[in-house]
């Protein structure tokens, strides 16, 4: 999936964001179940940005999905998303 020309896009648009912005993008998702391959792009990518940036996942991903069930929070100390709700 990294080769994809929309995922690059939404890669280097995500790596110029501060990890507010990504928080913000991620909740913007929050409970949206419509889903495409754009979207599966968008959301790869990320999650492979907050991985790059060595943020732990594992409140939102199980290493297989990505959950958008609950909105998330960033935890500076821990460097990792608390999920919220």
């Amino acid at each position: 999936m990294q080769q994809h020309i929309y995922y690059i896009r939404f890669a280097l648009r995500f790596a110029d964001m501060q990890i507010q912005e990504l928080l913000t993008v991620f909740n913007a998702q929050v409970q949206n179940r419509g889903w495409s391959s754009m979207r599966a792009y968008h959301d790869q990518a990320l999650l492979d940005e907050f991985h790059r940036r060595g943020i732990d996942t594992s409140a939102i991903n199980d290493g297989r999905a990505i959950s958008f069930a609950h909105p998330v929070r960033y935890d500076l100390p821990d460097n990792k998303l608390i999920a919220i709700g």
